[in-house]
């Protein structure tokens, strides 16, 4: 499906990747692109720099209300489906974190059937690979639960059936569907509740506050960040792309130690401060790897999609947007 001249929704449209996508579709010429969210844990002020141009609407609603959401599907061409909770956001509520992510995701297909909506992109996670990350690790990996946190274990199975929903409802009706499978996702507008990518938002806060960031354990944890802009060019390309029932790793292919992220972050911002390293046992975790290695072949082969921002770049990115907001200009 082309992008121009089209009207999309994104649920979950007040977050980091749901502004993205919003961003880039608008870009590629989108019609309308209608960000769907009912502000219980986003903010419209964080798109509100979209709504100049008239092409972006803002609708309040929930995922589990299905009179909603087929309102708002009305002449709707796409669906971006990035509205889910986190592994935090679970651990704090897991009857509305499975809630949202299962049944929410059902009332979306479900609504996009009766819309006659045809294409929907779904935002899936590397927690689908639970703790099978001791070698490459491909589409084809199975999920390993040995070792994984009762609620990292929770919101990767939640992301599992979700994949198995999407294709059921191709099988059975038609809704053509993709799912992207994201590393750990930062950028501008970034929030808090993602477990990894906290690590950068502590640290830089510390270091702008004249206090050592501190480091979780021996600082040898390794994960794979991936720029929300990178993020958001995968879904515009599922979007336009004619596969359907497949999933596809986002992910930079490398990975970066908490030692290396908070060392960077140290550089960038000019500091002189040394690292602290505290143990942490009762930290919620959603993987505590030393070694990571995720396969993007086949999302450059089938997709034509590879990253595009290094990880200095993107965090450059995000201090500015950072200091921005602190500073007080508009978030």
């Amino acid at each position: 499906m082309d992008i121009r001249d089209r009207r999309f929704l994104i649920t979950g449209g007040f977050s980091l990747i749901g502004s993205h996508i919003a961003e880039q579709a608008i870009a590629a010429g989108a019609a309308e692109v209608v960000l769907f969210d009912n502000a219980s844990i986003g903010s419209p002020a964080t798109v509100e720099h979209l709504l100049p141009g008239g092409r972006v609407r803002l609708v309040r609603g929930d995922v589990l209300r299905m009179h909603e959401v087929l309102e708002a599907l009305e002449g709707v061409d796409g669906v971006f489906h990035t509205a889910a909770f986190l592994t935090l956001p679970i651990s704090r509520d897991p009857w509305a974190g499975l809630d949202v992510n299962v049944r929410g995701l059902m009332t979306v297909l479900e609504a996009c059937r009766w819309r006659s909506v045809r294409r929907l992109i779904y935002s899936s996670s590397v927690a689908v690979y639970g703790n099978a990350l001791g070698g490459l690790v491909t589409e084809e990996t199975p999920f390993l639960s040995v070792g994984v946190q009762p609620v990292a274990a929770l919101y990767a199975t939640s992301k599992l059936m979700g994949e198995q929903l999407c294709a059921l409802y191709g099988e059975r009706h038609g809704v053509d569907s993709i799912a992207l499978r994201y590393s750990t996702v930062y950028g501008e507008r970034q929030h808090s509740r993602g477990v990894n990518v906290l690590h950068i938002l502590e640290a830089y806060d510390r270091i702008r506050q004249g206090q050592p960031p501190l480091i979780a354990g021996d600082g040898r944890e390794v994960h794979d960040y991936i720029y929300a802009g990178d993020v958001a060019r995968a879904n515009l390309l599922a979007m336009r792309s004619e596969i359907g029932g497949e999933s596809f790793t986002i992910a930079t292919g490398a990975a970066t130690s908490l030692d290396e992220l908070v060392r960077l972050l140290l550089r960038l911002t000019g500091s002189a401060l040394a690292p602290e390293y505290r143990s942490d046992p009762g930290r919620v975790r959603s993987a505590g790897a030393t070694e990571m290695r995720f396969s993007r072949e086949k999302a450059a082969a089938r997709l034509g999609w590879a990253p595009e921002v290094p990880l200095e770049e993107g965090l450059r990115r995000l201090i500015a947007w950072r200091e921005a907001t602190t500073a007080g200009a508009a978030p």
